[in-house]
């Protein structure tokens, strides 16, 4: 279980590095920087996920629902900006 855990970790540092550089990449719009963020968060969820399976505590189950929820108000919050904006 320890060898599956850790290659998930593995594998979402890996994702999440690439996602990073496409944050950081110059020339991208806004709406391409955003769903790399999303994706950011998205790996974070998933890497507390493991960790709860990980560590067979439920109390990271918690944490899932509030990481999530305040990543979807996000997202709908600059997905707004962006379009009444026009960018």
């Amino acid at each position: 279980m320890i060898v599956v855990v850790a290659t998930c970790i593995g594998i979402l540092l890996l994702a999440g590095m690439v996602a990073l550089l496409r944050v950081l990449k110059p020339g991208v719009s806004l709406a391409d920087r955003m769903v790399a963020l999303d994706l950011i968060l998205l790996i974070i969820v998933l890497g507390i996920a493991v960790s709860a399976i990980g560590t067979n505590s439920p109390v990271f189950l918690d944490v899932l629902v509030v990481v999530s929820l305040l990543g979807f108000v996000g997202t709908f919050t600059v997905a707004r900006f962006i379009e009444r904006r026009g960018l």
